[in-house]
């Protein structure tokens, strides 16, 4: 989380993570369709040899509060490829919260699970205890054959204690359910962290309705 006193605004980052091919460019691309033009900024990309790394500014929204102060979401991508490591931490600096995009293929669980440990550790060593940042996970490509079934989730919900959404991220759905989770979890962490509520007179509820109210999920928008 960053401040800014002289614009007023409030900047928090938020990073989509996971194994190449999982979904996390798909997510991000149905965002910025799915969410109001007012509400998003344009979709930039960083090409790196054979990945990518997407980034794009939620524009700020204004909240009812004493000072004045707006807040900015930054979402981001992390390039999937084993070989792009240290980019993945240097998008993960900074970061108030993570979700970990899951392929649904039963033949990718052993890449799920080596992404999820790489995280952790990249969280480590850039200083961040994995359990003090908010982590959701998102089981993408729940359109394909073979994947993990609904009860498979739920053991993994009873392992992790995290909270897990479904979605097929090239037709938008679930998109905006993870976002909006994710949202939520970070918020109250920063709220836990930092006080914001008593410091800059945002109410933490009104705020997240807001943002949701901006975010609406729509399967039927066409994209941009």
């Amino acid at each position: 989380m960053q401040v800014d006193f002289g614009e007023k605004e409030l900047t928090v980052k938020l990073v989509y993570y996971g194994p190449a091919l999982s979904g996390k460019t798909s997510n991000l691309r149905a965002i910025h369709w799915l969410g109001t033009s007012s509400a998003c900024g344009e979709l930039m990309t960083l090409e790196t040899r054979n990945d990518r790394t997407l980034f794009f500014d939620m524009l700020p929204i204004t909240v009812s509060s004493e000072s004045g102060l707006k807040v900015r979401l930054k979402l981001f991508t992390v390039p999937g490829q084993v070989m792009h490591n240290a980019t993945r931490r240097l998008v993960l600096q900074g970061a108030d919260g993570v979700a970990f995009i899951a392929d649904s293929q039963r033949s990718e669980a052993e890449a799920n699970q080596e992404s999820f440990r790489n995280l952790k550790q990249n969280l480590k060593e850039i200083g961040i205890n994995p359990g003090n940042i908010p982590i959701v996970i998102q089981f993408n490509k729940r359109d394909l054959e073979d994947i993990r079934s609904d009860e498979d989730l739920e053991d993994i919900v009873k392992q992790t204690q995290q909270q897990i959404y479904k979605a097929v991220a090239t037709r938008g759905y679930g998109v905006m359910q993870t976002l909006h989770g994710l949202i939520r979890e970070t918020w109250n962490k920063l709220e836990e962290q930092h006080g914001i509520e008593k410091k800059f007179g945002i109410d933490p509820t009104r705020f997240i309705h807001e943002i949701e109210a901006q975010l609406k999920h729509d399967p039927t928008r066409q994209e941009r």
